[in-house]
């Protein structure tokens, strides 16, 4: 089995504001992940990445939201897209007189 791309997408919420979604399903896990998706979701707002999903090679599953960076907890594909619509909200709403 190849690695087969689920979503590659880009949402406009504003002039300045956007996020992009790139998620695959792979033969195996990366490296640090228990499970065969990977993924990167990406808000930016003025040309600067505020918030960001992704499990790349080695790290694990994790997330980067005001400066820090947490673990992230995968359990599917669609909790995590929905997790990250929450916090694209939680964002805007923290930052909304920015």
């Amino acid at each position: 089995m190849k690695a087969v791309q689920l979503v590659r997408t880009r949402i406009t919420y504003a002039g300045a504001a956007f996020a992009e979604l790139a998620l695959w399903h792979l033969p195996k896990p990366v490296a640090g992940s228990a499970h065969r998706f990977k993924y990167r979701l990406a808000y930016v707002v003025g040309g600067v990445c505020v918030l960001r999903y992704d499990n790349e090679d080695g790290k694990g599953d994790h997330r980067h939201f005001g400066g820090r960076q947490s673990a992230y907890v995968f359990t599917t594909p669609d909790r995590l897209i929905a997790d990250f619509q929450r916090d694209i909200a939680r964002w805007n709403h923290e930052n909304r007189d920015s």
